[in-house]
């Protein structure tokens, strides 16, 4: 038996919270390190080991944190990962999945969230032309966005009415490294159309709004348009998923 058998439950577990909390702020500052570098001289140009030394870990430990170099940037998606998919399965009783998206969207557009594209903080509009003119961020995007779709699609089919009869929805959330393939289990397939549907539309209206914003426009003159734009994307999503609205 190992001391820490010995000691209290509670004692037992500090140190786990402490160590992933540890975690988590290691992540934090190698990605920042890794964006600030990026920011300045461009993804291309930035070796991997230099971010290590900026982060002042050896290489092999940054590796352990980020499985690729685009990872250093898209750490920041990853909470917003199932988020989709955690607005669903939290919403109150008496809301629709639909209702609960487009209020957690509408939200969003009013605290100028960055994910909705509606804000023009002068970091956040170069992490974005970060972003989107980096041709290899753009593609490991895609892996990101696809689990986000495989999280919403099993809440979805948890949802009343939402998993047709004897079709189980399938695992929970992959890592981020985790690849995705024809063999893995999923959701029912209307619940994966659907939640195609809904990612896309709220995709398309974050990219709206930071074109216009990118462009120069201000954020107090999109905002109209861009809940107008929301309330259509939402009503045309309810006409058609109608199980879901």
């Amino acid at each position: 038996m190992t001391d820490d058998e010995t000691k209290p439950a509670d004692a037992r577990r500090q140190p786990v919270g402490l160590r992933q909390l540890k975690k988590r702020r290691t992540y934090e500052a190698v990605s920042d390190a890794a964006i600030a570098l990026f920011l300045e001289r461009g993804f291309e140009k930035v070796s991997v080991a230099e971010v290590a030394a900026a982060a002042e870990i050896s290489k092999p430990t940054l590796f352990r944190y980020f499985p690729a170099k685009e990872d250093l940037v898209l750490h920041r998606f990853a909470d917003h990962e199932d988020e989709a998919a955690r607005v669903v399965t939290g919403r109150p009783r008496d809301h629709s999945p639909l209702t609960a998206l487009r209020a957690h969207f509408l939200a969003g557009l009013t605290r100028h969230d960055p994910v909705t594209g509606l804000n023009d903080a002068p970091e956040v509009l170069a992490f974005h032309r970060l972003l989107y003119g980096t041709p290899s961020l753009v593609a490991r995007l895609y892996g990101y966005q696809e689990r986000a779709e495989r999280a919403l699609a099993e809440a979805l089919a948890e949802a009343p009415g939402g998993a047709a009869a004897g079709q189980a929805a399938g695992p929970t959330l992959a890592s981020p490294a985790a690849p995705i393939t024809p063999a893995t289990p999923a959701a029912p397939l209307p619940a994966r159309l659907a939640a195609a549907q809904i990612l896309a539309a709220q995709r398309v209206l974050a990219l709206e709004n930071w074109r216009r914003v990118a462009a120069g426009e201000p954020v107090t003159d999109v905002r109209a348009d861009a809940v107008r734009a929301a309330n259509q994307a939402f009503d045309q999503l309810s006409s058609g998923l109608t199980q879901y609205a």
